[in-house]
């Protein structure tokens, strides 16, 4: 359930950022993550690269068996007709109004358990045309609402490799279909939201964010297109593995305060309920007939009470709360929360040494972020850059600020101070002693 919650996060990704009305420019731009063109859409301009690869390390404990489930969203155009049968912009009957409007229908692919084994799998989802009659109790005009998809074609292949005692599992999601003759054809066939969970008994997945020592050179091995697997259970399974295309970090969950999902990296649900609670009513009103998520977005915000609202303002974690640190030299007599104490580090010039170097404002290093980093400070391993700063807090730690030497915003960057930083013992210096 747990994993669900967040691979549903990764399917409307960017379906709906927040309810906004119809004629909003940033409501006609979706779709942005996961989405698996016609073959051909990108090279041409017109849509999404056609496919997706991960690849994945499986330790086996035994007979090992693999169960995929392919999931992603299919396009569904919802078109208004009046009671002449007229295709129309807009309905209002009954007292509720219907846009014409591009939904979404969930698409889900199940395959196995079966033993890892090399192969392709095709995927076939069928167009249709549903009609839903609109009727007015009171009599009044009615019509109909015609949503119709595109039949779409697709391909999953798994390559299965030994690699230093494990398997190295790739795992691949295609779009197959005929190639699109323009940018509304190739959304109309595209595989969108795109995501792969994968289970396995006898056996477990290998974190590939922090590998045990005998995996890490099968981990660095491992290559990936427009995703990255991630371990998706709880803290200690390895029985789950989310494909995703947006970065995560194992075992994610969502808030527990996040009641909502107000698909937006499940990660700034307040800002956007502040948002719809600015709304007028007849914005709330266009907003709610475009579709039925973002009317259920707004019903929530609405009935949302001052203690729901105030939980989503974040809770604060202290990750060494049963760890005991120093706390920085300051002078005698002087408590470390007094101003005073701020004269006891000067981080433009105060210096860490670093095998045998001192490092300080200007010097070169390379970074070499640990498998403890954040997922974003991996991009930068083996980058070169000049320090501009060295903090320590008041758990005795350093922390040593950097800018990317090649970042052509560097000095932009250490202008306004939005600096990357790094442990010490993540930097390699790039000078001799006297650096």
């Amino acid at each position: 359930m747990r994993a669900r919650a967040v691979a549903d996060a990764v399917l409307y990704e960017g379906y709906l950022l927040y309810p906004y009305r119809a004629d909003s420019r940033k409501n006609r731009s979706r779709w942005q993550f996961g989405v698996l063109g016609p073959p051909g859409a990108a090279a041409a301009g017109l849509g999404e690269d056609s496919e997706l690869i991960g690849q994945a390390l499986l330790a086996p404990a035994g007979d090992p068996m693999l169960r995929i489930t392919i999931r992603f969203l299919q396009l569904q155009h919802r078109g208004v007709r009046d009671a002449d049968g007229r295709a129309v912009p807009e309905s209002t009957v009954a007292g509720r109004t219907w846009l014409d409007w591009d939904e979404a229908v969930e698409q889900e692919i199940v395959l196995g358990p079966a033993p890892p084994a090399p192969g392709a799998v095709p995927i076939a989802i069928a167009d249709g045309t549903d009609i839903e009659q609109l009727d007015d109790p009171a009599g009044g005009p009615t019509g109909s609402i015609v949503r119709t998809r595109c039949e779409l074609h697709g391909e999953f292949e798994l390559g299965v490799e030994p690699d230093d005692g494990l398997l190295r599992l790739t795992l691949t999601v295609r779009n197959t279909g005929t190639p699109a003759t323009d940018q509304r054809d190739a959304a109309t066939r595209s595989l969108i939201g795109a995501h792969i969970i994968a289970e396995v008994t006898g056996g477990e997945f290998v974190s590939l964010l922090e590998p045990p020592p005998y995996a890490a050179a099968a981990v660095d091995r491992c290559t990936h297109h427009r995703c990255f697997p991630v371990l998706a259970g709880p803290p200690g399974d390895h029985s789950l593995l989310l494909v995703s295309p947006i970065i995560l970090y194992d075992h994610p969950e969502i808030a527990a305060q996040s009641v909502e999902p107000l698909y937006d990296a499940t990660e700034i649900d307040e800002i956007l309920t502040l948002r719809v609670m600015t709304m007028t009513d007849e914005e709330k009103a266009t907003a709610r007939a475009t579709d039925p998520r973002a009317a259920r977005i707004v019903d929530r915000c609405e009935a949302m009470t001052a203690e729901e609202l105030a939980r989503l303002h974040g809770v604060l974690r202290d990750p060494h709360a049963d760890e005991v640190h120093p706390i920085p030299d300051i002078p005698p007599g002087v408590d470390w929360w007094e101003p005073e104490a701020d004269t006891a580090v000067r981080p433009d010039s105060d210096a860490v040494p670093i095998a045998g170097v001192l490092v300080r404002r200007g010097s070169r290093v390379r970074l070499h972020p640990a498998r403890r980093a954040d997922i974003h400070d991996m991009f930068f391993d083996g980058r070169d850059a000049r320090v501009t700063s060295v903090h320590a807090d008041v758990e005795g730690r350093t922390h040593v600020g950097v800018v990317i030497l090649d970042d052509p915003g560097a000095d932009l960057h250490e202008w306004y101070g939005r600096y990357l930083y790094f442990d010490p013992d993540e930097l390699e210096p790039l000078a001799g002693p006297d650096n």
